[in-house]
């Protein structure tokens, strides 16, 4: 599948083993191929994420990241879920982190390790590049770009897509960014 990307979106998948190994974490992630995403300059893609003032809202976004895995990978909405249900998962969270340190359920994602030639990529982030490939097929483009990667990344439920909806980054408002209103159709078509 990798022979179908563009340049950009093969710099944007290199870019997220980049953070990955910076932050030591032991997988590439969505969040690692969302900031790398947002590291890159003169696409589509870069457009978008500008013109929706994700750019300049680069440390909220990170912010917010840091605070869903804080609360190990649950999104707001399962927050909210368990609220209704008399659960308060920021009182679990913080009972939790007392007992076993800050960040204890933060997956692991910082364990530190040697990275070899070859980059793993944990079963969201494989799930976000088949998603951008069902996303260029269905709009008929020959090759996978950045703005491929930055629709799945919105399409595919979990944190990141919530983070980025938080954002105003939705499937809608990025695929309007992107193709204007007539892009929004077409993907509506294709769905």
């Amino acid at each position: 599948m990798f022979e179908r990307f563009t340049k950009g979106a093969r710099a944007t998948v290199t870019g997220a083993a980049d953070h990955a190994e910076r932050a030591g974490a032991g997988a590439v992630s969505e969040e690692h191929l969302l900031f790398a995403l947002l590291d890159q300059e003169g696409s589509r893609a870069s457009f978008a994420t500008a013109a929706l003032g994700l750019a300049d809202r680069r440390a909220s976004v990170a912010a917010a990241l840091a605070d869903a895995r804080r609360r190990g990978g649950m999104t707001r909405a399962d927050a909210e879920a368990l609220a209704g249900i008399g659960i308060d998962l920021t009182a679990i969270v913080d009972r939790i982190e007392e007992a076993h340190g800050e960040g204890a359920l933060d997956g692991g994602r910082r364990v530190r390790r040697r990275w070899s030639g070859h980059r793993v990529f944990t079963r969201e982030a494989k799930a976000v590049l088949e998603k951008s490939l069902r996303i260029a097929l269905g709009r008929r483009d020959r090759f996978i770009g950045e703005e491929h990667l930055l629709l799945a990344l919105t399409a595919n439920p979990g944190v990141v897509a919530d983070v980025l909806a938080e954002h105003g980054a939705t499937y809608e408002t990025v695929s309007r960014a992107l193709y204007g209103d007539g892009g929004a159709q077409q993907d509506r078509k294709a769905g």
